[in-house]
């Protein structure tokens, strides 16, 4: 590991496991863990850090000078991404979905403070660079260009994915996580053995796609996972009022903040497949708290 990823890593907080406790896991004799991923750091939390471990470790031994990517106006990969930029003192590049707006979100305020080059594209030039590099659609990389997909969806993410499971002391039966390119479920099917299931919970419309990018990020055919495409909430970035009356509640009652693009959702899946019995007494269930509470800003909450 590159020394100064491994300096960066001393700055960080242990990532732990905290027992959910409520009545109906009681009722259904279910135990729930939380894995505090959002404790990692205060900016490069949860599965963010994760995913860009082993990219930059590898962009920093080909010695490059600028790392390009892509995401939303509230990309949590990106957030991390710039901000690791400017500690490791490399270029940021960013392609932002969809025309610029007028105001900035304060996702990307942060981004250009960090000295992230942003440019806007259109939202169909977006979808096609996903299976695409900037190369092929709008300029050249340069030699000492580092470009990393969409959430940093690449099997060298499942690197550092893979070493979450490693921290985990309780065994369990049921490791669920969100989902938002998969990336993150893919490193834990990889690392997580057999008998234990890995249940991701998309976070997009539509998401039954992603069973099929997941098994493309794969190494190997597994066959103890799968995605749950029914609490998606009307896509990404989509709430109810229900969601956040969980989320409201669950933060009162467990002093654990959550958003609701990524684990609020998982959650809320969780709690109404155990309220219709889908888990069997006597399961023990962790799940991922993947971090990226800076997207919070992007929502009001009453």
């Amino acid at each position: 590991m590159h020394p100064a990823l491994l300096a960066l890593e001393t700055h960080f907080s242990p990532s732990t496991l905290s027992q959910i406790k409520h009545e109906l896991l009681t009722q259904h004799r279910i135990e729930l863990w939380l894995k505090r991923d959002d404790c990692l750091h205060s900016i490069i939390s949860g599965n963010k850090w994760r995913k860009l471990k082993y990219h930059l470790n590898h962009a920093l031994a080909v010695k490059a000078t600028t790392l390009i990517s892509m995401g939303g106006a509230y990309s949590n990969h990106l957030h991390a991404l710039a901000y690791l930029g400017q500690r490791l003192h490399v270029k940021t590049v960013a392609y932002i979905r969809g025309e610029q707006p007028a105001r900035l979100t304060p996702t990307l305020r942060d981004v250009l403070d960090w000295g992230m080059t942003l440019h806007f594209i259109s939202r169909t030039d977006f979808r096609l660079l996903r299976y695409a590099t900037p190369t092929e659609l709008f300029m050249p990389l340069q030699a000492t260009d580092y470009w990393l997909p969409e959430g940093g969806a690449h099997t060298l993410a499942l690197l550092g994915v893979g070493e979450l499971v490693t921290e985990i002391t309780e065994d369990f039966d049921v490791l669920c996580a969100p989902c938002g390119t998969g990336t993150t479920l893919a490193g834990l099917i990889a690392a997580v053995p057999a008998p234990c299931q890995v249940l991701g919970f998309a976070a997009v419309r539509h998401g039954q796609f992603l069973t099929r990018d997941i098994t493309k990020l794969l190494p190997h055919t597994y066959t103890h996972w799968s995605v749950n495409t029914a609490y998606d909430f009307g896509g990404f970035a989509k709430t109810s009022p229900a969601l956040l009356h969980f989320i409201a509640a669950f933060e009162r009652q467990h002093a654990i903040p959550l958003e609701p693009v990524y684990t609020g959702k998982m959650l809320y899946g969780v709690f109404d497949l155990i309220r219709q019995g889908y888990f069997a007494p006597g399961t023990k269930i962790i799940a991922l708290h993947t971090g990226g509470l800076q997207g919070n800003r992007g929502f009001t909450r009453d």
